[in-house]
């Protein structure tokens, strides 16, 4: 379930391409996919791990080009240890409400990344996010849990105060929204509930079948209760100065 448009990022090929915050690789593993040379970047070394075995078994499949290479490397999203200008694209999707410092991560994110680069952002919508935690305490009052709500606008601020030029947003994952607002209706912790293991059920077989009526279904209501808000930005070139 890909959160990012990687044909908005233009990613194939040669592109050099960090994916800060991977979690499971759902993301990185698009990229290894599309030819990148990529970089899975966590600070959770056992799902890493997981990360890792994946990439190397769809290596084995010939599910990848094989000039493509793929790394995952455990560390601290606010200290990347990579040269200034090392990618060509940087995507962090859903960590930024994770880490109080985000401002330092955001530094990092847009030092990394090339100039004429492309970065993308997301984050959860602020409504579907207030609604979980008018409902659930336990959705987010939790060791790693979300610290914050953004708004779009306000995210997107902080990135271009740094510089970064805004190129478009989107909204995704409406089918998963009211999910959510049950799971945190009946208790984030009782995933056997009926309805929310029903739901899921739903989920997982949309996830897997694709029909068309729930594509139109969701396309319709993303901009409406899409789940998540995405970001993208280019890092521009520097005026020069006319002396």
């Amino acid at each position: 379930m890909l959160t990012v448009d990687f044909d908005r990022l233009g990613i194939g090929p040669g592109n050099t391409v960090i994916d800060v915050g991977c979690g499971a690789g759902r993301h990185s593993f698009e990229a290894y996919r599309r030819g990148a040379q990529v970089v899975a970047f966590d600070q959770n070394a056992a799902e890493l791990a997981d990360v890792d075995t994946m990439f190397r078994g769809m290596a084995d499949a010939g599910e990848v080009p094989s000039s493509a290479h793929a790394a995952t490397v455990v560390g601290d999203a606010r200290a990347l240890p990579y040269p200034d200008q090392t990618f060509d694209c940087v995507i962090a999707s859903e960590i930024l409400e994770h880490i109080p410092a985000d401002d330092a991560v955001i530094a990092e994110l847009i030092r990394v990344l090339k100039v004429g680069g492309k970065l993308a952002v997301t984050v959860p919508r602020w409504l579907p996010e207030r609604v979980c935690w008018l409902l659930s305490d336990e959705y987010h009052a939790n060791e790693g849990g979300h610290i914050r709500i953004y708004r779009a606008d306000q995210l997107r601020s902080k990135i271009t105060g740094r510089g970064m030029t805004f190129t478009h947003t989107h909204h995704s994952h409406a089918l998963h929204a009211p999910f959510w607002w049950l799971k945190c209706a009946v208790g984030v912790e009782k995933p056997d509930h009926p309805a929310v293991a029903a739901y899921h059920k739903l989920l997982v077989w949309d996830m897997m079948r694709r029909p068309l009526l729930t594509r139109l279904a969701e396309s319709t209501l993303n901009p409406l209760i899409g789940k998540s808000v995405a970001l993208y930005f280019e890092k521009p070139v520097p005026a020069v100065e006319l002396v």
